[in-house]
């Protein structure tokens, strides 16, 4: 499977599809691939190794999820514990009945930002949390689902900051990185020192002209400024990089998967949360039309559920991809846990698809 999987991204970045490519997958805690592939910074050749870093963009948001089910395992606050009794100014505009469950499905109903907001702003802690106790609601709590693309990250980072006392950076790498020795490699901050081994973002050609290209009633452009959107300007921002941005993450694909392969149960002396804590965030909880995307859209507790073009068959799948086509799940059935982590931002998951068939494909005839 090591061969087959670097023979593979091998050929993306030949092609030119990518430019930079890192894919780890586990199974039961086996580490069965660790292949890289291609240049993490054009301007220096530098390539990219194991242990390269990559802003991922959503694909953090699986972490996120993770501190908030060891605080729940551990009694920090419940699923159903409404986010207005930790956080009082979230109450506001008739939000005090949210439930942290409803952030993790992305059905809290809150999923935009004031359009006015700046880079700067979602750097700013207290003030971006300020902007969403803020917000007003879009449908009630509950009733739908629709992506929570920033506001996902800030209120459950900002639940964690009220149960702990700590930002949710530091109980990340206290309670999940520390222990799983990869706290050097996966992030929400990262500190402008380590920003050397960071590998350098690039746009897919034409991604700008299809985003000029659409319609201006979209409920994606009414959930946040374009300027806020995933590309490579955004997350080269030395401040961006720096920032505690829980949406999202900072990762290599090696340690995403150790982190879904402890979700698993498969890393010994690390027991993040127990099996049935497991089988209830894996469950699905909510699911429907996304109503700022528009696509069919099924949740567990913060984790997407079935794989991209294989939904219908991989249920047992539970996974976060990040804009730009990142991804990284772990499953239940198989004891799989796989991530791959690239630098030039494409607009679908098709490089990801494919690989996860080559290594499925490669389970089956082993």
């Amino acid at each position: 499977m090591q061969q087959q999987v670097q023979q593979s991204i091998d050929q993306l970045v030949e092609s030119g599809a990518e430019r930079g490519v890192q894919v780890a997958v586990l199974r039961h805690g086996e580490l069965l691939v660790d292949a890289v592939a291609g240049i993490a910074d054009p301007a220096t050749g530098q390539p990219v190794t194991p242990e390269t870093v990559f802003y991922n963009f959503s694909i953090g948001k699986a972490a996120t999820s993770t501190v908030v089910h060891v605080l729940a395992e551990r009694g920090a606050f419940a699923y159903d514990t409404r986010v207005a009794d930790l956080w009082p100014a979230f109450a506001a505009h008739g939000k005090e009945n949210v439930t942290v469950r409803q952030v993790l499905t992305h059905s809290a109903g809150v999923p935009g930002l004031p359009l006015d907001t700046t880079a700067e702003d979602i750097c700013d802690w207290d003030r971006i949390c300020a902007k969403i106790a803020d917000a007003e609601l879009w449908w009630e709590p509950g009733t739908a689902v629709g992506y929570h693309a920033y506001t996902f990250g800030y209120i459950l980072g900002e639940v964690v900051r009220r149960a702990t006392g700590h930002p949710i950076s530091q109980v990340l790498r206290e309670e999940v990185t520390g222990p799983l020795g990869v706290a050097d490699e996966l992030y929400f901050g990262m500190p402008a020192s380590e920003h050397g081994r960071l590998a350098r973002l690039e746009d897919q050609e034409g991604a700008a002209d299809l985003m000029a290209g659409m319609p201006e009633d979209l409920p994606m452009l009414k959930a946040g400024p374009v300027s806020l959107f995933p590309t490579a300007e955004l997350g080269n921002r030395t401040d961006i990089l720096s920032a505690d941005i829980p949406a999202g993450g900072k990762t290599s694909a090696r340690a995403m998967a150790r982190m879904y392969a402890a979700l698993l149960g498969d890393v010994p002396g690390v027991a993040l949360i127990s099996p049935e804590r497991l089988r209830e965030v894996t469950a699905p909880a909510a699911s429907g039309v996304d109503q700022v995307f528009g696509n069919e859209a099924s949740w567990g507790l913060g984790y997407a559920l079935g794989l991209p073009g294989m939904e219908e068959t991989t249920r047992s799948a539970f996974a976060m991809g990040g804009a730009g086509g990142s991804y990284a799940y772990g499953d239940t059935e198989t004891g799989i846990a796989f991530a791959m982590t690239k630098n030039r931002l494409t607009m679908d998951f098709s490089a990801a698809t494919d690989l996860i068939r080559v290594v499925n494909e490669g389970l089956t005839k082993g």
